[in-house]
């Protein structure tokens, strides 16, 4: 037997539509075990992010080849870079607006069609202009589909476990970093670059098939005052949950207060949301300022700085991804103790320590660089994860995607000034040891920002929105 706000009722069938069915919905999705349906939800959604993760490092992949084929300078290397992430910034910013408003699911199936196309768009460009500008589409669809993801995995979760349900989901995108890194070793130097870009649209087939898989977040459906849609999707899931334990579901508990309404882009600057939103802001920046700032130019790096063959430089970049890997792995099983404020601290002092003390030994080897760069990743890789369990839970169920896809309009600035600022410090002349330098100072930033982050652990979201 399924029940609803506390009343018994026959399991698939939606509660009581008035006001206490209505708040019921969060109740009952805190109750739910964990089961095959999570599972399902968590691979397919994760399927997307991963592909998104593989589409964005591609870029970086080519480079080392762009560069010698197309006889690129290092502003257009920097240009053919930079150009994807404007569009992951742009594309975070309207994806945040269209998850609010048409739903998540409907947003991620949307993005990553986008993502996709665009990429077998990109393996047909003739030169740097069009490989620029199909890279900018692409960014649309990679920028507006990780944020969104991120949320719906979000509003499936229970609050005691949500730390760890989200981050173990958010490991899907360090290994499409990994994933792509390890293709590229092979594809690239024997298949060529436009090889990696082909394998990067096989999303499209996902998004096909998304949104006939994939329930609506039950609490983004109430949010908007479809009530009667939210009850049968939160019966639906409750059945399927009630097929895989084989036991009756337990009592929900209390119904929180559900907000409902259309939520506005000023609201994340009013009231305690303002505090949320800079703070928020500032570590999204910081984080992709860093990450970017570092595997962008790595590739690069080891081949014109080092002398390193294509494929040593594929494999030491490799290796950043997998300890990235690792670290993501490592803060999923922490951060339900620890709390968000204390991991996002660490991490980030970790990153600064790690990159402070590269700059201060000095740069003497690609293998020393790729050490020293793998313990960053380590650290960056976790503060990225985390950020995207932390931002969902900062905003109402109204303004949630626009409020986590507006931290993502962050790291995008991040994105694209870290790999400019790298780019002007190795052009000028400023050396290695200045690029690592001041990667750990803003690094150390970061981890002071993190200080003033609200704790969210083991609380519901709307709780930490009441």
């Amino acid at each position: 037997m399924t029940t609803v706000a506390g009343k018994a009722g026959p399991p698939g069938q939606p509660g009581p539509t008035g006001q206490q069915g209505l708040g019921s919905v969060a109740a009952r999705l805190e109750r739910l075990p964990h089961s095959r349906w999570h599972v399902k939800v968590r691979f397919l959604i994760g399927a997307v992010t991963f592909f998104e993760a593989f589409d964005q490092l591609l870029a970086a992949s080519a480079l080392p080849v762009l560069i010698k084929d197309w006889h690129l300078s290092t502003g257009q290397a920097t240009f053919a870079v930079t150009t994807g992430s404007v569009g992951m910034l742009l594309g975070a910013l309207v994806a945040g607006w269209l998850g609010d408003r048409i739903g998540r699911v409907r947003t991620v199936a949307l993005g990553v069609a986008i993502t996709g196309l665009a990429s077998l768009a990109v393996a047909l460009s003739n030169g740097i202009e069009l490989f620029s500008l199909f890279r900018f589409v692409q960014g649309l669809g990679i920028g507006g589909v990780v944020p969104v993801a991120a949320t719906y995995i979000n509003e499936i979760s229970r609050s005691d476990k949500r730390g760890r349900f989200v981050l173990l989901y958010e490991m899907i995108f360090p290994a499409g970093l990994a994933a792509a890194s390890l293709v590229a070793v092979w594809v690239v130097p024997n298949l060529g670059w436009r090889a990696m870009f082909v394998l990067g649209a096989l999303p499209v087939l996902i998004a096909v098939a998304l949104p006939k898989q994939v329930a609506e977040s039950p609490r983004w459906l109430l949010s908007q005052g479809r009530t009667e849609e939210a009850e049968k999707v939160i019966a639906r899931i409750e059945s399927e949950v009630e097929r895989a334990v084989g036991e009756p579901l337990p009592q929900p508990g209390p119904a929180p207060v559900q907000e409902t309404g259309r939520g506005r882009l000023r609201d994340l600057f009013t009231g305690r949301y303002l505090r949320r939103t800079a703070v928020l802001s500032g570590l999204w920046f910081v984080a992709y300022y860093v990450n970017h700032g570092i595997s962008t130019w790595l590739p690069s790096l080891y081949t014109k700085n080092f002398g390193l063959d294509l494929t040593t430089a594929l494999v030491y970049t490799l290796l950043s991804n997998i300890t990235g890997l690792l670290g993501t792995f490592v803060v999923a099983l922490v951060i339900d103790r620890i709390g968000r404020r204390p991991a996002l601290v660490a991490a980030l002092g970790g990153t600064a320590l790690a990159l402070g003390i590269l700059s201060l030994v000095g740069v003497t080897s690609g293998l020393q660089v790729a050490l020293f760069a793998s313990c960053t990743t380590f650290f960056v890789y976790a503060i990225n994860a985390g950020l995207y369990l932390y931002s969902p839970e900062l905003y109402p169920t109204r303004n949630r995607a626009t409020g986590a896809a507006f931290g993502g309009l962050w790291n995008r600035l991040g994105v694209i000034l870290g790999p400019i600022t790298v780019g002007a410090i190795i052009s000028s002349g400023g050396g290695l040891g200045v690029v690592f330098a001041q990667l750990a100072a803003v690094a150390a930033v970061g981890a002071i920002i993190a200080l003033f982050a609200v704790e969210t652990k083991g609380k519901t979201l709307e709780e930490l929105n009441a």
